[in-house]
């Protein structure tokens, strides 16, 4: 997540994240607050609510050209990322670009 605010996106939560519909936030005593492991807890700029666009799974085995997949809990589509690979950030960003319409996907977690 430390990357992805370094490359310019915004932070709504952390360790907690409160889901009502399509929408997120952070619990009120959390906002604008983000845990680096091995250091301590930081306040970052932050904005209150936004509408989840796309629910990552961090685990250390991803298909190569996976198949689109939809969170049924948070109906919302779903990738996994390896979070130790050096590319993970660089790669949660073409998603979203890609479900923005922003970038052309022609198969994978998005198109079939």
């Amino acid at each position: 997540m430390l990357k992805l605010i370094d490359r310019g996106f915004n932070l709504v939560a952390d360790d907690q994240v409160q889901v009502a519909g399509d929408q997120v936030s952070a619990p009120d005593t959390l906002v604008g607050m983000i845990e680096l492991r091995g250091i301590g807890l930081f306040g970052v700029p932050a904005v209150r609510q936004a509408t989840l666009k796309l629910v990552v799974q961090l685990c250390g085995i991803e298909e190569r050209l996976p198949k689109p997949r939809t969170n049924d809990t948070l109906n919302a589509p779903e990738i996994t990322i390896n979070p130790h690979s050096c590319s993970a950030p660089i790669r949660i960003h073409w998603a979203l670009d890609a479900l923005g319409g922003r970038r052309m996907q022609y198969c994978g977690s998005f198109v079939e």
